[in-house]
């Protein structure tokens, strides 16, 4: 019998060490772009914001350009601004608060739940409003609305809602508040007072004049617009709260809200926008 000898192992085949260090390569790499701390998702956060009912419309394509731009997230609980005020008080973890006037932040500060100072970030516009294309009819010898053949007209509640407010300095200023009480329906919010106007179940209501602009602008219905003289300045103010000290992200959604862009929009969807002076404060 021939002696083959020991055994040997065979060679390797060309090219099978480079192959396994490709594939180890590739799976190292693989892994290293899951564990990757991407700027972008890392950075991405969820803001939760309390904004007042009349800004909705505006918001929520100020939002809507703020999320495209930044990656961030922002959810957004709308009410009265008074509601709202009540809700942080008892801790709601809202990052950002967009109320109806400037008392409401202000008053916050003061409690110690906010983090740096008030922005006006708009100017609001009251509207006596009605849902068809008609005038509301008006009395003979003026340009002023005849409220008093009125029978039922919808405001919001005065306490909670600054347009309420509005609405309530506007009719006392026309001498018509004592006359028109038993006659006034109540909205919890001016969205709610809107919903009632446009249901018919009322003459009209007091409104603000964003809430009656449709998506190009133009006037839904027939408004009067309130002259800035029969109430007091509508200045809705915005605060950082508390839960913002840990989003940095609250910071740059303050910062866009007063941008160029945001004042543009705002601008369009019926507001005034405050000298960027006057509006830090």
């Amino acid at each position: 019998m021939r002696d083959t000898g020991p055994s040997v192992d065979r060679e390797p085949k060309e090219g099978q060490p480079r192959h396994d260090l490709i594939r180890f390569m590739a799976g190292f790499l693989l892994l290293a772009l899951l564990f990757m701390p991407w700027p972008r998702l890392a950075m991405a956060e969820t803001l939760h914001v309390a904004a007042a009912s009349n800004f909705r419309s505006t918001f929520t394509r100020l939002a809507r350009l703020f999320e495209a731009q930044s990656g961030h997230r922002v959810l957004t609980s709308y009410a009265s601004t008074g509601k709202l005020y009540a809700q942080v008080r008892a801790g709601a973890p809202y990052a950002l608060f967009l109320a109806a006037d400037k008392a409401y932040p202000d008053r916050l500060r003061r409690e110690g739940l906010t983090v740096g100072s008030t922005v006006v970030y708009a100017l609001g516009k009251l509207v006596l409003w009605h849902p068809e294309a008609r005038p509301i009819e008006e009395r003979g010898d003026t340009t002023l609305p005849a409220l008093e053949k009125m029978q039922r007209l919808a405001i919001s509640n005065p306490k909670t809602a600054p347009y309420g407010r509005a609405a309530r300095e506007t009719l006392i200023s026309l001498g018509q508040w004592r006359r028109m009480q038993p006659r006034l329906i109540y909205g919890e919010n001016v969205g709610q007072t809107l919903t009632f106007a446009a249901s018919g179940n009322v003459e009209a209501g007091f409104v603000a004049l964003s809430q009656v602009l449709d998506e190009e602008g133009d006037v839904r219905g027939h408004p009067w617009l309130v002259p800035e003289a029969h109430y007091r300045p509508i200045r809705q103010g915005a605060v950082l709260l508390r839960p913002s000290e840990r989003q940095p992200a609250a910071r740059t959604l303050m910062a866009f809200l007063i941008s160029a862009p945001a004042r543009e929009m705002i601008r369009r969807m019926g507001y005034g926008t405050p000298d960027l002076q006057e509006g830090r404060e």
